[in-house]
């Protein structure tokens, strides 16, 4: 029942400036795919997006991991066009890790051929990059930032922890409120190889479709209850 209303609200959502190619890509992706022992890691954060949606609270949703490079982007950058799709307001995705790097190239390749329009700010060891994916909304800013960083919430949030190192770095993070472990591999082992590209897109993928589980299952305005 709950795999029925979700593939329904997909395909009835109309999200109004979202790009066409991000529409299409997420209108195939195939969240019946995911394991019971996945998505019972998953359910916590739905919990609490829900929880805050029911009591009409802003949603801060805090996406960590080591370096900030690669899998707490592409979380950030999912779970933020994901809740538009979905209609859900209040949502706010950060990201950071115990550590400042970059943003690695590769992500933001990966994430332009989803469809998502990108442009290079600043450059330099650490670019700042605009992250677009519906026309009318305000770009993501995505660049390589610590926990603490002035871009990220101090209070009020939830931390997803995306990495293994982050998970056991980080087993207190100052000002959350609730700490969500959901780690994901690293396509930085495919670095360099024939298969990179392939690697990073399967990656977002997985992160996409998983993002689009939790959301799908959250009751808003738009989307009562499910029966």
């Amino acid at each position: 029942m709950v795999a029925k209303y979700i593939h329904l609200k997909i395909m009835q959502t109309t999200p109004s400036s979202l790009y066409s190619e991000i529409v299409y890509l997420i209108q195939r992706l195939k969240p019946e795919t995911i394991s019971d022992e996945r998505k019972a890691i998953l359910q916590p954060l739905a919990d609490y997006v829900q929880s805050k949606v029911s009591t009409n609270q802003e949603v801060r949703i805090h996406f960590i991991c080591t370096h900030n490079s690669r899998r707490s982007h592409l979380s950030q950058v999912w779970a933020q066009t994901l809740a538009y799709y979905f209609h859900i307001k209040n949502v706010c995705c950060y990201s950071g890790g115990t550590e400042s790097t970059a943003l690695f190239p590769m992500v933001v390749e990966t994430l332009q051929n989803s469809g998502f329009k990108i442009k290079k700010h600043s450059e330099g060891d650490n670019p700042i990059y605009s992250i677009k994916y519906a026309e009318n909304e305000h770009p993501i800013i995505g660049f390589s930032k610590t926990l603490g960083d002035d871009f990220n919430p101090k209070s009020n949030f939830v931390a997803i922890l995306t990495c293994d190192s982050a998970k056991e770095a980080c087993p207190f993070v100052l000002g959350a409120e609730q700490r969500i472990p959901i780690t994901f591999e690293d396509p930085k082992v495919f670095d360099g190889t024939p298969q990179q590209a392939q690697k990073y897109h399967e990656r977002s993928l997985q992160i996409a479709t998983e993002l689009l589980y939790v959301f799908a299952q959250i009751n808003s305005e738009i989307w009562p209850q499910k029966s």
